[in-house]
């Protein structure tokens, strides 16, 4: 009788020390990160199987080995169990009939349970709360759009003239921009970055979108075609309108950068080009005798 017991004792230290070595992993890789302070959860809303509460606990998983519990907990001492509460609950906010609790897990296979301390305080909700990141990613398109975003400015060389038949160089000074905003209670920040530009030259000619922003030339070099230049075939003055396409990322509450799934377009103020003709002539009139004559300075050509 002796051995026998002696075995029974070594077959349940066996057990214990078994414990331990159930992974943890399936509950901590439903996990997704949490973007801390008052801001919304990256996981998503996982239902308690026994009581019906929604949290944003990672319980009741497929093949967790583990069974939950819940207790009450307060604001004064959030180890207390509800029974103890000398006041309110924490502030429970993300659905109606918020508590805060906190969560407690035994292997399933135990009889009777084995409880110990998993996560909290955290909250319940008797139903499902809103998403407060899907309403965000449905409305953060319309969002960028609405922002003041400068689509940058035109330059032209040579500028405000230039001549009928000869290369204009046209470039945009554009550059990132950043905001921050506030969406459903939530800090939101938002990374707009210029990718793409179109050129109306005023003339009925359209180029883009394309990726070149174009770049300025120096003096002895204008009238050199670029990626971006024009040539006019008429004279007159022509409005000028550059179209810069962004594309977006944004942030809530500090959280990793999430891409925007369009482009914005916002157009810079139209810029006025004069485009005039250039006419060959040979004078014989020696200008320091006949100041007024034909060629010399203070002379306007006729356009």
């Amino acid at each position: 009788m002796k051995k026998i017991a002696r075995c029974g004792l070594l077959m349940l230290f066996v057990i214990l020390l078994h414990v331990p070595t159930v992974s943890p992993a399936r509950a901590e890789a439903s996990v997704k990160g949490d973007w801390g302070g008052a801001g919304a959860n990256v996981g998503g809303w996982y239902q308690h199987p026994g009581s019906g509460a929604w949290t944003e606990t990672p319980i009741g998983v497929d093949d967790d080995p583990y069974v939950y519990m819940y207790k009450h907990v307060c604001r004064a001492d959030p180890t207390l169990d509800g029974s103890n509460c000398a006041g309110p609950d924490i502030a429970c906010t993300a659905g109606d009939d918020g508590r805060s609790v906190n969560w407690y897990r035994s292997l399933a296979e135990f009889t009777p349970r084995v409880w110990s301390f998993f996560a909290g305080p955290t909250c319940i909700y008797n139903e499902k709360p809103v998403d407060v990141l899907e309403q965000i990613a449905a409305q953060i398109q319309q969002q960028f759009e609405s922002l003041p975003i400068n689509a940058g400015a035109v330059v032209a060389q040579p500028s405000p003239n230039t001549l009928r038949g000869a290369e204009t160089n046209f470039y945009a000074d554009a550059s990132e921009q950043q905001f921050d905003v506030t969406m459903f209670g939530q800090r939101v920040h938002v990374v707009a970055t210029p990718v793409q530009y179109t050129w109306n030259y005023g003339d009925g000619t359209v180029f883009g979108p394309q990726p070149s922003m174009g770049g300025p030339l120096p003096q002895d070099r204008w009238g050199e075609k670029t990626r971006t230049s024009h040539v006019y075939a008429d004279t007159g003055d022509f409005q000028v309108v550059l179209t810069t396409s962004f594309h977006g990322t944004y942030s809530v509450n500090n959280g990793p950068p999430l891409p925007i799934p369009g482009q914005g377009q916002f157009s810079a103020p139209p810029q006025t080009i004069s485009v005039w003709r250039s006419i060959t002539r040979n004078y014989a009139d020696d200008c320091n005798q006949n100041p007024q004559g034909q060629g010399c300075p203070g002379v306007a050509s006729p356009r």
